[in-house]
């Protein structure tokens, strides 16, 4: 049941100011309100980043852009209160009626409820295990267990009646975008006859981002063992970093990688991972615009961060690490040798992916977590099988998710032979079944015809 203060709401200001994903994770929330106020106007409070992600959100009426002082890691911000000034007369200007405010578990809602209550916003809700005082009118507290970013913001808005049947995070991206972005495909010779894999190497925290020179090596072994077709993907000032694995590539996998890092506006780019048969990238933003269009995704998944509460939500994927004593650190930069990552070997990285191909393409898929001595891998094992008629379609089921469902369906012409490998009648067959020379991979993969 509805809080009886929220049923005469008219103007909501939801408030989410950290990052890309952080927004994106937050998006069942965000649906719940409107799914719950349809009436509602609603307006979301995010960083200037955040904000792509809330323009192409249909649930949000409005975004307003905000550099907060307590969301600047790295003390980019100067010291001028009279930012925060201009940004308590504009909401108070708006005359909201009430305020939702969304964090993550490490992080405090009161500074952003200090905001609203200067501002005059009258309900404000917040998760808080701080003394709040009078500056939240509903205070929440979440269950003490583990909980995914999705289910918090869930479990948020439920606390004052917001509920919402529909899960999936939500992105829409334009169809002037994916016109655009075919156009830019096909200017550069990129067609449908290979996998099209994107490869993110960029990540705001240093802690959080696999090595540079490894993600060259994951790129010569995609188009070598699986005969696919890269985009280097980043922001503009990630440029720099894809140029210096563009440099690192043999001269034949140049051929068939693009770099596209600060060359696509923002909808073009969630376009391509549209588009792309498989993600791989850090923990970080891509991945979760990965999860929201539904593209399968390779996570490699520094254990700053619980793998468990940040993971891809409700996409086929794979959270790739090595388990390590100094796990759950939530450190910027790492003080050791960033073993977590380090240990995952490309060969690794790329086997999962070619798993993840298999899954595109096949009709019965059965999601089974299966470790591997230290290095852990959580996704699933295939069951796959071709129809008589050569059909392509599959479902699949997650860890906490026992319902299937459909998975994007590309159009590459794979066909199996009767040992079980993969094989591309444009060039040839290539073996799913390599194993990483310096780990056991528990992960396997039966073929039946």
């Amino acid at each position: 049941m509805i809080d009886e203060r929220w049923l005469t709401v008219k103007k909501v200001l939801a408030v989410r100011l950290d990052n890309l994903g952080d927004v994106l994770v937050t998006t069942p929330a965000l649906h719940a309100i409107k799914t719950s106020l349809p009436e509602t106007e609603l307006t979301l409070l995010a960083s200037p980043i955040g904000a792509q992600v809330a323009r192409l959100n249909p649930d949000i009426d409005d975004v307003i852009v905000y550099e907060a002082p307590w969301m600047d890691p790295w003390h980019k911000l100067p010291q001028n209160s009279h930012r925060e000034q201009q940004m308590i007369a504009a909401l108070r200007e708006r005359q909201f009626d009430g305020a939702i405010i969304f964090t993550s578990y490490h992080q405090s809602p009161l500074p952003a409820a200090y905001l609203c209550y200067l501002a005059d916003i009258p309900l404000r809700v917040a998760a808080s295990i701080d003394g709040p005082g009078s500056l939240l009118t509903t205070r929440h507290k979440h269950p003490e267990r583990m909980m995914h970013e999705v289910e918090r913001g869930l479990d948020l808005v439920s606390a004052i009646g917001l509920q919402t049947g529909d899960l999936d995070l939500v992105l829409q991206v334009p169809e002037e975008a994916r016109l655009q972005l075919a156009q830019r495909l096909s200017a550069e010779g990129i067609g449908s006859r290979h996998p099209l894999i994107v490869v993110h190497p960029g990540c705001s925290m240093p802690a959080r981002t696999y090595p540079w020179e490894m993600y060259a090596q994951v790129v010569d072994l995609l188009v070598q063992q699986l005969g696919a077709v890269v985009a280097l993907t980043g922001a503009k000032d990630e440029e720099a970093l894809v140029e210096r694995v563009l440099h690192e590539l043999q001269p034949e996998t140049r051929k068939v990688t693009f770099a596209f890092a600060g060359k696509l506006p923002f909808p073009e780019f969630c376009a391509l991972i549209e588009t792309a048969d498989v993600t791989i990238t850090n923990n970080t933003g891509p991945m979760h615009i990965s999860a929201a269009l539904k593209t399968p995704v390779v996570a490699l998944f520094a254990l700053t961060n619980p793998p468990e509460q940040w993971g891809p939500w409700h996409v086929a994927h794979r959270q790739l690490y090595h388990d390590v004593s100094c796990r759950i650190c939530y450190n910027r930069i790492c003080p050791y040798g960033h073993e977590c990552l380090r240990l995952v070997s490309p060969q690794m990285v790329v086997n999962e992916v070619g798993r993840l191909l298999v899954e595109l393409v096949e009709v019965g898929v059965v999601w089974e977590e299966v470790e591997t001595p230290g290095s852990h891998v959580h996704g699933g094992c295939v069951h796959a099988s071709l129809s008589s008629a050569g059909q392509k379609s599959a479902t699949a089921s997650g860890p906490g998710n026992s319902s299937s469902s459909s998975l994007p369906l590309h159009p590459h012409p794979y066909t199996f032979d009767d040992q079980g490998v993969i094989a591309r009648s444009d060039s040839g067959p290539f073996s799913l079944h390599t194993r990483d020379p310096r780990a056991n991979d528990a992960l396997h993969m039966e073929v039946e015809r």
